[in-house]
């Protein structure tokens, strides 16, 4: 697809593209097979000036768009999912600390997580309360001069690396009310209490933690006390964005190989390509993929226009993600036996494609808040009337 693409956006694209093919593709199936955390890949990043794009120049980042951003991630995802949720989970981490923070947390937190000095993460997720985020029980209780933590977090994303993270605990009434959120240190005591062992995304790293009377000083707060709902679904509308962008990036890498093996492959005298199932099957694909893309930097491009995204957002993340496992599914099925190895890895693509349907708000979750905007649409235009 073409879009108009500024002069800078362009020239990081080819930045990242050319760290993908050196240093993050030839990886990828090691860090698979391996589960081991994609570190050098990040330093690379970051010695790139890659993992503050989003953080404004005054702040150590780049003050990027967030289109640029996306591209970021499709790029890196293209090659390894793993290393793509790496990343943009430390850009996870910064989006509460930019939405809510002061001038101070900002200036203290976020230089060191744009330039790679941190690594940060986002703690939401709880054993009793994953899509019903209001009802969480991780209690943050009040003392002198702060907040004591007490409660569990699970399947959290740079979980057992991260240096920072924003943790979303109960300090008031039950549901959306009562929540608020925290810049919690590792050196603060949080506890991995386990590390997950995943289908999928395996360079990353998804862990358990425990908070045991962890204090945090009344600096640390993120915005008002009971506010931090708010803040967390102001959140969520940009981490959609995110994984929108990985599932176009796994698809479109899936597609590449899909494509590159049917213009080889020799089946009854002649390419697998030339048979004309193939031929639509290679073209429905690469119309998904389009469209998917489409959705996600139109709706990149309102988030930099200051627009209304949620629904938007809600919308590439719930077709991208579908997307991504139609297509890595037919990438395999292209490849017949040799798609189901190890050796080409689209099976690794499918694998890490499913993810995408589930984390950042599952698929149902995102038909949800669509529904909602378009109910909320209707009853304004009858009100109107």
């Amino acid at each position: 697809m073409t879009l108009d693409f500024s002069e800078e956006e362009c020239m990081v694209r080819d930045v990242v593209q050319r760290i993908v093919e050196t240093h993050i593709r030839p990886r990828a199936v090691e860090l698979d097979e391996e589960e081991s955390f994609p570190w050098p890949q990040i330093k690379v990043l970051a010695d790139n000036g890659l993992m503050g794009i989003l953080v404004p120049q005054k702040y150590g980042g780049q003050q990027g768009s967030h289109l640029l951003y996306a591209m970021v991630v499709e790029e890196i995802a293209r090659a390894c999912a793993a290393t793509a949720l790496v990343y943009f989970t430390n850009t996870h981490g910064q989006l509460p600390i930019l939405l809510a923070g002061t001038d101070t947390q900002k200036v203290h937190y976020l230089p060191p997580m744009a330039n790679g000095e941190w690594l940060g993460a986002l703690a939401v997720t709880e054993p009793q309360n994953g899509s019903d985020a209001a009802h969480m029980q991780c209690r943050a209780t009040r003392v002198s001069d702060g907040y004591v933590l007490n409660g569990e977090k699970i399947f959290i994303t740079n979980g057992d690396k991260a240096d920072v993270m924003v943790v979303f605990a109960r300090t008031g009434e039950p549901g959306a009310r009562g929540i608020s959120a925290f810049i919690v240190e590792r050196k603060n005591g949080v506890v991995t209490s386990r590390v997950e062992r995943k289908m999928g995304v395996r360079g990353s790293s998804t862990a358990a933690l425990r908070f045991e009377d962890v204090f945090v000083p009344t600096v640390q707060r993120l915005g008002e006390e009971h506010q931090g709902f708010s803040t967390l679904m102001r959140t969520f509308d940009t981490t959609r964005l995110s994984t929108a962008a990985q599932a176009v990036g796994i698809a479109q890498g899936a597609y590449d190989i899909a494509l590159e093996y049917t213009l080889v492959r020799q089946q009854f005298g002649r390419r697998i390509f030339d048979f004309q199932g193939m031929q639509f099957r290679l073209s429905e694909m690469l119309a998904d993929i389009t469209a998917g893309r489409a959705l996600l930097y139109q709706t990149a491009r309102l988030v930099d226009t200051g627009k209304p995204f949620t629904m938007e957002a809600a919308m590439a993340k719930l077709w991208c993600s579908e997307m991504a496992g139609r297509v890595t599914n037919q990438a395999v099925q292209a490849l017949g036996g040799y798609g189901y190895m190890r050796e080409f890895g689209v099976e690794r693509m499918m694998r890490d494609a499913k993810i995408t349907q589930i984390y950042d708000g599952t698929s149902d979750i995102q038909k949800l808040v669509i529904a909602r905007r378009v109910l909320d649409v209707v009853q304004g235009r009858r009100g109107a009337q």
